[in-house]
């Protein structure tokens, strides 16, 4: 029975680690080891990252929500709490929107909630 060789796969798995750290900078791109190296930690990097997106998104969201109901008289807690007493659905994302893009339509819930 002939000898195998593993030598196409194994070309291949190199060459595919090789193209993902295209763009990096000195040997992080073209020597197999620092590569996988350098692109197991990108990969490693980029789900963290993937996951704290959410969270600064909503920080942004709450930031803007903040200055836009302390423009109107209200702090962010009591704006939240009267809002969601309310029973309006709006999440913090399409309020931040209003905030920014729509102060007059922000104002108007604001005054809303005021009653």
């Amino acid at each position: 029975m002939p000898r195998t060789t593993y030598s196409v796969a194994s070309r291949k798995r190199r060459k595919k680690i090789i193209k993902a750290a295209k763009g990096y900078f000195g040997k992080r791109k073209n020597v197999y080891t620092v590569a996988k190296n350098a692109v197991e930690k990108g990969m490693a990097y980029s789900y963290i990252h993937r996951k704290q997106k959410k969270r600064n998104f909503r920080k942004l969201w709450i930031l803007r929500i903040n200055a836009a109901a302390r423009l109107n008289g209200m702090s962010y807690s009591t704006f939240m709490g009267a809002y969601n007493k309310s029973g309006m659905v709006m999440n913090r994302k399409v309020l931040a929107d209003l905030a920014m893009n729509h102060p007059e339509a922000f104002k108007a819930v604001v005054d809303n909630l005021k009653k």
